[in-house]
């Protein structure tokens, strides 16, 4: 259950619009499913008040869609952030990825976005409507009566894990200020580090076996970004297709991990717009543990204009036989 209520969003979406403050709306409408909520672009008051959807299904990252959105647009554009959405905002601004002066941002709260894949697992499939109010009530093909779920029982990984409930970037805030938290996100992290690397080995093939080459995780990505993807160039020899050999799912997550190293603000769309429900995010997350104990606590977005520590070289850099000496076998 979220705090804030869609009509509080509403009222500010079309007070905005009708003031000329902005002209346009990026917002969430219900897609095929009462879950299936997606990102969508509201340009006056009567669509808002007929489509216009908040509740815990809307956890898609908005800063992401301003790259593309903001490109063309006359006037400002008014975006929902919350708390861990605006992490990314911040890291594309460092990286120049969209014009700030054509952005509104609101900042909300959020208590933390369902998981369907959790949701399925409790009702089975077949699910015809679900309601989210005080408790997520889910109506399926196969039962008489709904099934009610706790909303806390069925979180996000991310959420579950939640690094912040801080806003870092807006013009206007919905909510009181939270603060960044100390979780526990870490932890599964250190159980793979913990496992021999024939061990490792197995639960990543199981893992990326998986992987149907959709190209949901980079699609979502705020940190993917490229205007040219060297997975879409057919000289490359890995353009956008299935997986030929096991070589060849791994080398596509890897060196997409790779490419975000440094700049990925752990915001976890990665793994919930997966439809093999991979934990991609371990690999990013990987990373930032890394980071965080070779170089001392870094978070990507904290700060418009902070220069990751992979691309900022000081005399005190760890170097690369310390690594392999500190690290030891933990290899992700």
């Amino acid at each position: 259950m979220q705090t804030i209520t869609r009509q509080t969003l509403l009222d500010k979406a079309v007070s905005l619009l009708n003031s000329g403050a902005v002209t346009c709306v990026l917002g969430w409408k219900k897609g095929e499913f009462d879950y299936d909520i997606t990102p969508a672009i509201f340009r006056s008051a009567e669509d808002l008040e007929a489509n216009f959807v908040w509740n815990d299904f809307c956890g898609a990252n908005f800063s992401k869609y301003l790259v593309a959105k903001t490109d063309r647009l006359d006037g400002k554009m008014l975006v929902f952030l919350k708390p861990c959405d605006t992490y990314s905002f911040n890291q594309l601004l460092t990286e120049h990825r969209f014009d700030r002066e054509k952005v509104y941002a609101v900042g909300i709260p959020c208590e933390g976005m369902a998981d369907i894949a959790k949701i399925k697992a409790i009702t089975g499939d077949g699910i015809s409507s679900i309601a989210c109010d005080e408790k997520i009530s889910v109506t399926t093909l196969y039962a008489d009566a709904p099934v009610v779920i706790d909303s806390k029982d069925v979180l996000l990984e991310r959420c579950e894990n939640c690094k912040s409930k801080k806003h870092v970037a807006y013009d206007e805030l919905l909510c009181e200020e939270g603060e960044t938290i100390d979780s526990n996100r870490f932890d599964e992290v250190a159980r793979l580090e913990a496992m021999t690397p024939d061990e490792r080995f197995a639960f990543w093939q199981n893992e990326l076996s998986r992987c149907i080459r959709c190209n949901a995780c980079r699609d979502a990505c705020p940190a993917c970004t490229c205007e040219k993807c060297v997975f879409d160039n057919p000289k490359s020899g890995v353009e956008n297709k299935a997986p030929a050999n096991s070589f060849e799912e791994k080398l596509f997550h890897i060196i997409r991990a790779y490419h975000v190293a440094g700049r990925c603000t752990d915001c976890g769309e990665c793994s919930r717009v997966c439809p093999q429900n991979i934990p991609l995010h371990l690999l990013n997350r990987k990373f930032i543990k890394d980071i965080n104990e070779f170089y001392g606590e870094y978070q990507a977005g904290e700060e418009v204009g902070s220069r990751a520590p992979l691309v900022n070289y000081t005399q005190d850099d760890i170097e690369p036989g310390d690594v392999f000496n500190r690290g030891g076998d933990n290899n992700a």
